[in-house]
């Protein structure tokens, strides 16, 4: 038998990018839809007194904490619509998809950026005890962050 794999290697390519675009199709979609809830009421009202204090502190310090005290009823209807933070999860990030996991990471990434001392690998570590991370996942997520690190430079 003389079985020459080409083919079957170009159907397999081009399986490959069919499903890589569709991912990417997906994640457009999200990016567009990134946060509109937060635009309107309830949470726009709570955001707008909120995030400029949220700004100044120092993510995962107890004033910031506290401060997450005064957004619950914002945070608990903005967790039930969008389904990036392991909060709209009962299990977590364990409940979350690919997709959802790819949004919360560079929701984080942008909200490490609106802090003035921020920076993604301290949240990481910060959110790996807040929402129980694996370690695997821990060191994806920081390759990632050191991946984008060294292409910004």
């Amino acid at each position: 038998m003389n079985y020459d794999s080409r083919e079957d290697t170009k159907k397999h390519f081009s399986r490959v990018y069919e499903l890589l675009y569709d991912f990417a199709d997906k994640l457009k979609s999200r990016a567009n839809l990134h946060d509109r809830s937060k635009m309107k009421t309830p949470e726009k009202e709570l955001f707008d007194e909120f995030t400029p204090k949220l700004a100044n502190s120092t993510y995962g310090s107890d004033e910031y904490k506290e401060m997450l005290k005064g957004l619950k009823p914002t945070l608990d209807h903005h967790y039930l619509y969008n389904s990036h933070h392991p909060e709209h999860y009962d299990n977590g990030i364990d409940g979350m998809n690919l997709l959802d996991l790819v949004e919360m990471f560079y929701d984080w990434k942008a909200a490490s950026e609106r802090h003035k001392n921020g920076d993604i690998i301290k949240s990481i570590e910060i959110n790996k005890v807040r929402f129980n991370i694996s370690d695997q996942l821990v060191s994806i997520l920081n390759n990632t962050a050191n991946q984008l690190k060294e292409e910004q430079k």
